[in-house]
């Protein structure tokens, strides 16, 4: 899968629990999600069971660096990471 196919798929599902007067589309993709007011802290939970289940990453062993979620652009970064 490549990376607009992984954008298309987390903005998709950015929208479905972000601010509904607020687009994750219209976002710009190195602004902070949680300081853009697009979503909570408590979407995080959410966003890592997306990848979970979307991209089969496991976070058990690892762990999850919040830097790695504040942007559309880190968490793809994370995704071409852990799915090399």
């Amino acid at each position: 899968m490549d990376t607009s196919e992984n954008r298309k798929k987390l903005i998709q599902f950015l929208n479905t629990i972000s601010r509904p007067d607020m687009p994750a589309d219209e976002l710009d993709h190195d602004d902070g999600l949680v300081k853009s007011g697009l979503i909570d802290s408590l979407a995080m939970l959410e966003i890592i069971s997306f990848l979970e289940s979307e991209f089969t990453i496991d976070f058990s062993e690892t762990g999850i660096d919040p830097v790695d979620l504040e942007s559309i652009n880190s968490i793809l970064t994370l995704i071409e990471r852990r799915c090399a």
